[in-house]
């Protein structure tokens, strides 16, 4: 996968979003079992900064791209700009994203779409409520909450997965803790040696909320995960339009242009991935095929 053209970069100028820019791997970082952390560095001009909630298109050569929402940025500066995807192996190019090493070229286009416009939380408790893998477009929600800490009221982060080792980011829960957030973290299954708690990520949800309407609430994980989070939030008082959820479609274009990712009205590289329930609600209220 490496090339072997000597990076370029210009100063200041910012690649087009429909022209793969090239990336180098900086860093690899094992989650679970089939999903990996890439840290990724410009090997030539970078994209434009990414905002919490949008995505990329990875491309890997020869292989063909696919979308992955942003995951963590740090701006250039005296370490440079990094940026930080974290992949689920799926698919022939999820599979050679994870395995890519340090020092490995990629392709990232974009960012594309919309974002959590964390900003309309400010003042209020911020409920972050991630499934899976689900945690990882979330992640940079909690970062920038916990970084500018005195802009709202509560942190709190519920997760939720299948079993102990699906869950992402372990190493940085404990951190997240000791900044002031309340996390709480719930599986499926337990299996030997798991002495957390047992049960769906919707049953931590009646406890985490003291004020419905002072809430802001960010939900993403499997479209039924953040239906049935979303529905229960709306019953203990939360409204629609103050909870947000990332959905996921064929995403191929990232400009709206081919239509693969069309969800009723909505072209969710351009509309989404990040939408109101309020819009969302009836879009996903049927079951999932």
């Amino acid at each position: 996968m490496t090339l072997t053209r000597e990076p370029v970069s210009t100063p200041g100028a910012l690649a087009p979003p429909m022209r793969p820019s090239r990336y180098v791997v900086a860093a690899r970082r094992s989650e679970t079992y089939d999903t990996v952390t890439l840290m990724l560095r410009p090997a030539e001009t970078p994209i434009e900064p990414p905002r919490p909630g949008q995505f990329t298109m990875l491309y890997v050569y020869g292989v063909g791209e696919v979308p992955v929402s942003v995951s963590g940025f740090r701006p250039g500066g005296s370490g440079g700009q990094v940026l930080v995807q974290t992949i689920r192996a799926v698919g022939a190019v999820t599979r050679a994203l994870c395995a890519a090493a340090p020092g490995d070229m990629i392709g990232v286009r974009g960012p594309f779409g919309t974002d959590w416009q964390l900003h309309g939380a400010d003042g209020r408790d911020v409920l972050v409520v991630a499934g899976g893998i689900g945690l990882a477009p979330l992640r940079p929600v909690l970062l920038t909450a916990l970084a500018e800490r005195a802009r709202y009221d509560r942190v709190v982060l519920l997760v939720g997965a299948r079993s102990p080792d699906e869950l992402i980011f372990t190493r940085e829960l404990d951190t997240w803790r000791r900044r002031d957030a309340d996390v709480r973290v719930t599986v499926d299954h337990g299996g030997a040696g798991w002495t957390g708690q047992v049960g769906l990520v919707t049953r931590l949800i009646d406890d985490a909320i003291e004020d419905p309407a002072d809430t802001a609430a960010f939900v993403c994980g499997p479209e039924i995960m953040m239906r049935l989070c979303s529905e229960a939030l709306v019953d203990r008082g939360v409204p629609a339009t103050d909870i947000r959820v990332s959905l996921e479609r064929n995403m191929q274009c990232g400009a709206a242009l081919c239509g693969h990712c069309q969800l009723g009205p909505l072209l969710l590289c351009r509309d989404g991935p990040v939408v109101s329930y309020a819009d969302a609600a009836p879009l996903v209220a049927k079951k999932e095929l």
